[in-house]
């Protein structure tokens, strides 16, 4: 298994080329159809992939927490996914996927794991509501393979959120709404449920208007839109929408192809860019910075998001 993981660092080029690697696994055999689903995960996020560890037990954790384990004296909270997703397949585990994001660390338990999947973006789809409610939210792109097999990416964000039992309200009751000038308006695009749920509690903290998109391609046909909107009223594109605040693992459009666009378009000249993702690495960073973002914001920090927000938008409207 250290084999298909070692040249995980060179893979930090595709980023920015609207492609990604996926490694995919199953959580064993549907007793309701007999099918081993596939399931997938960006492949920046898997720090390594082991035979599952003794795990201890751990009161007062949610229900599809197995336990913790220690991963080089770190503590590490371990999640089976069949579980989570109500596969009841009757079989143990014997595989952890340890992965890494937004500075936390956590092990999810699978039944195998397949190979690494590099693919485009634009053939990652958004999921039918059906599948969505199938596997309680967690799918957030569906992919087809040359044998018709689909992969179903999950949705990191929702994971972390029941790692941690995020809970937003002090940190919101904190956001100074004054400090944004009014009639401002935000459009931004996350393919996750709960991602998407937790920017909008920030932007009405803020008092700020927000148009809402879930991936890239929607949140640029959107702004295409705008523009034609503005150009028709022989208005700037700015007076409809003064900042773009984007994920970067998205379907059918990344966040670094959006932004990329945006930055090109001399339509959206001045319209500030920030990127808010659970891939707060440093080459990630450098990455948006290369793309032409203007802030780099790690999810799950709404003050230091809302502050982000309020310094773009307290900028003149037509500077």
């Amino acid at each position: 298994m250290s084999e298909l993981l070692k040249s995980v660092d060179g893979r930090t080029k595709l980023a920015g080329t609207n492609r990604l690697e996926i490694l995919m696994f199953t959580l064993g055999q549907d007793p309701a159809n007999g099918r081993r689903e596939i399931f997938g995960v960006n492949v920046f996020k898997v720090r390594e992939v082991m035979r599952t560890p003794v795990i201890t037990r751990a009161p007062d954790m949610p229900p599809a927490v197995e336990g913790m384990v220690s991963l080089r004296g770190k503590l590490v909270p371990v999640m089976d996914l069949a579980k989570y997703v109500g596969l009841s397949c009757g079989q143990k585990p014997e595989i952890m996927i340890v992965t890494e994001y937004n500075g936390q660390t956590q092990g999810f338990l699978v039944h195998e794991v397949d190979t690494i999947l590099r693919v485009d973006w634009a053939r990652m789809r958004v999921p039918p509501h059906m599948l969505s409610g199938k596997t309680a939210g967690l799918v957030t792109a569906v992919t087809e393979l040359e044998n018709g097999t689909l992969v179903m990416m999950l949705d990191v964000e929702q994971l972390l959120a029941e790692f941690n039992d995020i809970d937003q309200s002090t940190a919101l009751e904190t956001i100074d709404a004054t400090a944004v000038p009014p009639n401002r308006t935000v459009l931004f695009a996350d393919d996750s449920t709960v991602a998407r749920g937790q920017i909008a509690r920030t932007l009405e903290a803020m008092g700020v208007k927000h148009v809402v998109t879930q991936n890239g391609a929607q949140a640029w046909a959107e702004l295409t839109r705008i523009a034609d909107q503005a150009r028709a009223a022989g208005r700037d594109v700015r007076d409809y929408v003064q900042l773009v605040l984007t994920d970067v693992e998205m379907p059918e459009m990344d966040g670094y192809m959006l932004a990329k666009h945006v930055k090109s378009d001399p339509r959206f000249k001045g319209v500030p860019v920030i990127m808010h993702s659970s891939l707060s690495g440093q080459s990630n960073q450098q990455l948006g910075v290369s793309v032409g973002i203007d802030e780099y914001v790690s999810k799950f920090e709404p003050a230091k998001l809302a502050a982000a927000i309020a310094r773009l938008l307290a900028a003149p409207a037509h500077a």
